[in-house]
């Protein structure tokens, strides 16, 4: 199975890009081995699809920028997506925004009928409450297969950095619940 991970944001060591990578390591042990699955993952980094701010005035003059094509064709070739959102006053990072803006210029269906997990970590109490809420409202509309969602809040005292692991072991059984759904919905698309 092919997993793909977004922390959507730029920040390379943030707390969403933590909470993917503790995703990640949760999918590629215990969770897989009790699927049967064998799975790839793969983080993207979003420094990496940097394009000027989308309008339709340089859509018109130059097209969708080849990163926009290059991001589009990665989610599309996944068997399994996991966004973690960086909530930026109460919404998507401007770094996430502009890329998926872009990408929605190829296609409505950004997410491409992929299972797609949701979350959201803050060091705030709300967990990324309004983001969350947003992008869990507007997935069906973009093409995405929702399987569950998550904000995990007060992400410092939820959250172990240097052992790169979730400590409150509620919103661990929630994450892992989710994940769970995840690799049941793409190994149920894939067979």
């Amino acid at each position: 199975m092919r997993l793909l991970a977004i922390p959507a944001t730029n920040s390379p060591a943030g707390l969403n890009r933590q909470l993917v990578d503790h995703a990640i390591r949760r999918v590629g042990g215990t969770l897989a081995a009790e699927s049967s699955l064998d799975v790839d993952a793969e983080v993207v980094d979003l420094n990496d699809y940097e394009m000027p701010i989308y309008s339709q005035a340089r859509e018109a003059d130059g097209g969708v920028p080849q990163p926009a094509h290059q991001l589009y064709e990665k989610i599309g070739s996944a068997d399994a997506l996991i966004v973690s959102f960086a909530e930026h006053n109460g919404s998507y990072s401007s770094a996430w925004k502009n890329v998926y803006d872009w990408m929605s210029r190829i296609n409505s269906a950004v997410y491409q009928g992929t299972p797609v997990a949701m979350f959201a970590a803050t060091p705030g109490p709300r967990g990324g409450a309004g983001v969350l809420g947003s992008a869990t409202l507007t997935a069906p509309f973009f093409g995405a297969e929702l399987v569950g969602s998550l904000g995990v809040p007060t992400f410092f005292d939820n959250f172990d950095s240097d052992a790169g692991t979730l400590t409150d072991p509620d919103l661990q059984s929630q994450l892992d619940e989710v994940l769970a759904s995840l690799l049941a919905a793409a190994s149920g698309a894939a067979g």
